[in-house]
């Protein structure tokens, strides 16, 4: 507990003249005789002065009160016998504590009790924040980020939430007040900060975990930086290394749905018929799913969440399932079996395409396609793939050189099409 002036009186043994204000915080001892010591205070201490240069009473007590000194420790015997009548006045008037410290009492008695009361109150201060830090470790150790949630709202006897970084809860407890306003100050600093201030009569604080979102705690009673700052750098780490696990896990998501690709049996594959769904939004459903190229695809009789999906397959067509979902998807239609001309397209039709369009690169398979959606017409296919339209002429030709046919049959425009969205 931090000393008082009336504490302080009551161990050392001093006589008090002037009762205002012992309940206040005594944070040094200073012994000065000069007329005007106020420069050199910081505020908090108890002045202590035989009265050598003491002047009119009157400004040099509200100096000091205005300095922030919380009492006057007047020493007697030396250069006065008593206390002066007109500095008990004074400090009457202006609400300040004054003490007689007699010549059996030397100064530095005073400031030794101060300075170790000052010290077992550090301690104690250090004491509190190492038990707060080590139960706050556990609970991050033992329930992650939920849990340092609310170990610190006990610490604290208040509330405290760790929000996501857009500001909203994700692990709450206790009530906290409007954060919106200080959650966009602290986005716009664009780095690691953090804010404190008084609601009503609560004191609130965040801070940033760096991308991950921000820390708030409000409690009736002045915050220890200490266990928070603590608080946020666990959340951080935390928060870290759960990004760092959801990762892996996305990875090996990614690696399992490219060995059903390839035909290879997959644990977690649904068994018999079902289909392949690539949603329109970002989710993470039940079952056997991963995100591949940016979209999440999805093993799945049904789903619950808007998506594309394939005619039915089984746990060997897997890799015609994602073609004809992608290709539901860009037509804009909910199923496979709404594409237009989708009933041409056969289970087998993917040998037959590899063969047709295998003396095709990218770019002319691009520009035949582009083409055919375009009704076989140059202009309309050069725009939209941004180029001129002799360029089209001329990668249609060497198609046709490349094919061995023309383009100009109906049935070889069907052949292209079919393999082309097969």
């Amino acid at each position: 507990m931090a000393l008082t002036v009336g504490e302080l009186a009551h161990q050392v043994g001093l006589t008090v003249h002037v009762d205002a204000g012992l309940g206040r915080v005594v944070a040094w001892a200073h012994s000065t005789e000069l007329a005007d010591p106020t420069p050199f205070l910081e505020g908090g201490e108890l002045l202590l002065t035989t009265g050598i240069a003491l002047g009119p009473p009157d400004g040099y007590v509200r100096r000091l009160v205005a300095a922030g000194a919380v009492g006057l420790g007047f020493g007697t015997g030396l250069s006065h016998d008593h206390v002066p009548e007109d500095l008990l006045r004074a400090a009457r008037d202006v609400g300040l504590a004054l003490l007689e410290v007699p010549r059996a009492t030397p100064f530095i008695a005073i400031a030794k009790a101060v300075s170790r009361a000052v010290a077992a109150d550090e301690y104690a201060a250090l004491a509190h924040t190492g038990a707060a830090q080590r139960a706050l470790t556990r609970a991050a150790v033992g329930d992650g980020p939920p849990g340092v949630v609310r170990r610190l709202a006990r610490l604290i006897d208040g509330a405290a939430a760790l929000l996501d970084p857009h500001g909203t809860p994700v692990h709450v407890v206790g009530s906290l007040p409007d954060l919106a306003g200080h959650v966009r100050r602290l986005a716009s600093t664009g780095g690691p900060a953090g804010a404190a201030w008084q609601a009503g009569e609560r004191h609130v604080a965040m801070q940033v975990l760096g991308r991950r979102g921000y820390l708030a705690v409000a409690a009736a009673r002045p915050l220890d930086a200490g266990v928070v700052n603590t608080a946020a750098s666990l959340l951080t780490v935390a928060l870290a290394r759960s990004d760092e696990v959801d990762a892996v896990r996305r990875e090996l998501r990614e690696a399992r749905f490219r060995l059903a690709l390839a035909g290879v049996p997959v644990a977690g594959v649904p068994e018999g018929t079902f289909r392949v769904f690539v949603l329109r939004e970002e989710a993470e459903p039940e079952g056997f799913w991963a995100e591949v190229d940016g979209r999440v695809v999805v093993l799945a009789r049904e789903v619950d969440v808007p998506a594309a999906a394939s005619g039915p397959v089984d746990a060997t067509g897997v890799a015609r399932g994602y073609r004809e979902a992608l290709r539901a998807l860009e037509a804009g239609v909910d199923t496979f079996e709404e594409v237009a001309g989708a009933g041409l397209l056969a289970p087998d039709a993917a040998e037959f395409a590899a063969a047709l369009l295998a003396p095709l690169d990218d770019v002319l398979r691009e520009t035949v396609r582009v083409w055919l959606a375009c009704h076989g017409q140059a202009d309309p296919a050069a725009a939209r793939l941004g180029v001129h339209r002799h360029t089209v002429r001329n990668r249609l030709e060497r198609v046709e050189r490349l094919l061995g046919r023309s383009l100009e049959s109906a049935g070889a425009r069907a052949e292209l099409w079919l393999a082309l969205h097969a």
